[in-house]
């Protein structure tokens, strides 16, 4: 057997045996830089990377194992939105076409999925925009220019998002948005119950600097007053801080969570999650950025809102976003002369944590039969 080569840190060995993990073993120890290494001290290196290898396998297979059937639709979510960043952007495309909610000679509008970010950016590997061209054929033959986008949602965020056929309605509905005339309504769970059941929060919205292992930003709230000795004193306004008005609903609500109808006036970047969670104290389930004022940590749950979604502390971490792009009201465009009222359904794993939260569907909303009787039918 020839010796093996001496000039690098560390010696690479094929492991041979029956289970493997990479194939390839990387030895930190001393190389071996001598022919006369003998062969049974070589099988004993390889035999005891295998023996760690296999143990180490064993113990991540028993930290994943879920052990609830929400722990096991939590883990799929998690693999599913992790697939959504590998498949060939024709997949995604036909998942999208599916998806369809409207479609007429100016608009598409889609269902989009959760974990799905609409533009390219560090560490993302394929996006909404990046499968328009492709979506666009798909819908409207092989000749078809492609679609544009209206409007943003959030990675984390599901339900109705607005495309156009041509950049001049791109434009139009932009500008719809941009001067509120678009009528938004999103659903959230909530994390405790806001007090009182229905009002505005009206504070303005500031990007700080978040000191920690590693910096970050967040949105947080800059408020115009403060309490000074129990009066109400006026603050001299942050001149980066931006207006930011909610108008909220309770709709359905237990002693420790709620099911929240949010109507943003405004619409400055991650506002719902900041005034819901800074302004009401009532974070969304699954916020893991808001849910603290200084750190990125995951979110920390109350014993009995754990035991109800059947998930230990330690799992937590993995839970989705609970916010959805209910409806959208657009005004008329085009040869439309009436406005247009665009619903989409909650996702699965939205529906399973109300049931196992015990909040209720509003029974009043005629476009949440499906899901009511999904709801009830688990």
């Amino acid at each position: 057997m020839a010796a093996p080569m001496c000039n690098a840190p560390g010696l690479w060995l094929r492991c041979s045996g029956r289970r493997r993990v990479g194939g390839l073993f990387t030895l930190v120890s001393k190389p071996f830089c001598s022919a006369a290494a003998a062969p049974g001290t070589l099988s004993a290196q390889r035999l005891a990377e295998k023996l760690r290898a296999q143990k180490q396998e064993q113990k991540t297979k028993k930290q994943l194992a879920p052990t609830s059937p929400v722990q096991r639709r939590v883990h799929e979510l998690v693999r599913f939105t992790q697939q959504l960043q590998r498949v060939h952007p024709n997949v995604l495309a036909k998942a999208l076409s599916r998806g369809v909610l409207h479609q007429d000679k100016d608009l598409v509008v889609i269902n989009k999925p959760y974990g799905l970010p609409v533009h390219g950016g560090p560490g993302v590997q394929l996006c909404i925009s990046d499968v328009l061209p492709i979506l666009a054929k798909m819908l409207h033959g092989h000749k078809a220019e492609p679609l544009h986008l209206c409007h943003r949602l959030d990675k984390e965020t599901t339900g109705v998002m607005v495309l156009a056929w041509e950049k001049e309605v791109a434009h139009q509905v932009q500008e719809f948005f941009r001067t509120r005339q678009v009528a938004k309504k999103y659903w959230a769970i909530t994390v405790r119950v806001p007090v009182p059941s229905a009002g505005v929060v009206d504070i303005p919205i500031t990007e700080k600097a978040v000191q920690g292992q590693q910096q970050h930003y967040k949105m947080t709230l800059s408020p115009d007053y403060r309490m000074d000795n129990g009066k109400m004193v006026r603050v001299r306004s942050n001149r980066n801080a931006h207006i930011a008005v909610t108008q909220y609903h309770v709709l359905s609500s237990t002693l420790s969570s709620a099911l929240v109808e949010l109507q943003p006036i405004t619409g400055i970047k991650h506002q719902l999650r900041v005034h819901l969670s800074f302004g009401l104290n009532c974070p969304i389930l699954g916020d893991h950025k808001y849910s603290d004022w200084n750190k990125l940590a995951p979110q920390k749950l109350s014993l009995g809102t754990l035991k109800k979604l059947g998930l230990q502390q330690t799992k937590a971490r993995h839970l989705p976003l609970h916010l959805h792009a209910r409806q959208l009201i657009l005004p008329a465009l085009g040869s439309r002369k009436e406005e247009l009222s665009l619903v989409c359904k909650l996702p699965r794993f939205f529906v399973l944590s109300l049931r196992r939260l015990d909040l209720q569907m509003p029974s009043q909303d005629q476009n949440g039969d499906d899901e009511a009787g999904h709801l009830r039918a688990q």
